[in-house]
C-alpha cells in the first residue's frame, strides 16, 4: 500500500504519509522456541519503544522514540512468526524483529514485510497495480476511453476522509481560495468533537476540498459564536475562480461574509 498523488494532490500527501501505517510482516527466530514466549515477548514491545533505525536505512542512526499501537499474532509455524502491527509512521519493522531476536536470546531477522494500509487507506480499497495503471493511460490515450482511469485515480478528497469536517458556504469558499481565514459566519455545518489546534478539512457543500486549516476553535465554540475565526488556512486546495467572488477587498481578509 504506498499512496500515490498527482498534480495539486501532492500538497496533501503529508497528510496521511507521516501518519499510522500497518504491516504484515513474516519473522523468521534463529533457534526453536515456545510459541507462548515469542507472543509474550512481541506484546512487551506495544506502546512506546526506544529505536535506532538499521544501518541501511535512509534516516541519521539516532536513538528515537516510535509508539506501536498493536501487534496481532497471524500464525506461528516452526521457527516462522507471522503478525500483523499497527504503528507510528517511520518505525523500522525489521529492526523491530532483530530487538525481538535478542530479548529471546536465540536471534531473529525479517524475512518478508508488507504494508497493508497507510492512515485509513487499506490494500483491501481500490489497491491498484502498476500494470492496471498503465492499461488505464493507454485506454485513454488511444480509445479515449477513461474509464479503468476513473477507477485508478481517485479525487483528492479520499486523502482527507479521516479529518473532519467544516462545511462552508459557496460564498465564502473564493475568498478562502484567496488566502483568507475561516469565519464563524461562513460556515453551514461541521464534525462534533473538533478541539482547538486539530487539523481540519475546510469543504464546500458538493464535499469538494478548500483547504487543510488548524481550529481556532472548538465545535462548540463555533456553534455558539457568531463572530470570530474558526480556522486558520494552513493549505489551500482549490484555485481562485471555481466559485463566484462574493468578497470586497481590505486589508485583512476573512471568509466571513454570505
Amino acid at each position: 500500500m504506498l499512496p500515490v498523488a498527482l498534480a495539486s494532490a501532492t500538497k496533501l500527501i503529508g497528510l496521511i504519509m507521516h501518519s499510522v501505517k500497518e504491516y504484515v510482516a513474516l519473522m523468521e527466530v534463529h533457534s526453536e522456541v515456545a510459541p507462548e514466549k515469542v507472543v509474550e515477548t512481541l506484546n512487551m514491545f506495544v506502546g512506546k519503544i526506544y529505536q535506532r533505525p538499521p544501518l541501511r536505512s535512509s534516516v541519521k542512526r539516532t536513538l528515537r522514540v516510535r509508539e506501536i499501537y498493536d501487534i496481532e499474532i497471524l500464525e506461528i509455524e516452526g521457527r516462522h512468526v507471522l503478525f500483523r502491527i499497527r504503528c507510528q509512521s517511520g518505525t523500522y519493522i525489521r529492526k523491530l524483529c532483530h530487538d525481538v531476536g535478542l530479548l529471546l536470546g536465540v536471534e531473529a531477522h525479517m524475512r518478508e514485510l508488507r504494508r497493508t494500509a497507510t492512515a485509513h487507506l487499506r490494500e483491501d480499497f481500490n489497491l491498484v497495480t502498476l500494470h492496471e495503471v498503465s492499461e488505464a493511460l493507454y485506454l485513454w490515450r488511444n480509445y479515449k476511453d477513461d474509464t479503468l482511469l476513473r477507477k485508478v485515480i481517485l479525487p483528492a478528497e479520499f486523502i482527507v476522509a479521516h479529518l473532519p469536517k467544516i462545511v462552508i458556504k459557496d460564498t465564502a469558499v473564493d475568498a478562502i481560495a484567496h488566502g483568507a481565514q475561516l469565519a464563524v459566519p461562513g460556515i453551514v455545518k461541521l464534525h462534533e468533537g473538533i478541539s482547538r489546534g486539530d487539523t481540519v478539512a475546510i469543504m464546500t457543500l458538493k464535499g469538494e476540498l478548500v483547504a487543510i486549516g488548524k481550529a481556532e476553535m472548538s465545535s462548540e465554540e463555533m456553534l455558539s459564536s457568531d463572530k470570530g475565526v474558526a480556522a486558520r488556512i494552513v493549505r489551500v486546495f482549490m484555485e481562485p475562480g471555481v466559485y463566484p467572488r462574493a468578497w470586497k477587498k481590505s486589508k485583512s481578509t476573512t471568509a466571513e461574509k454570505g
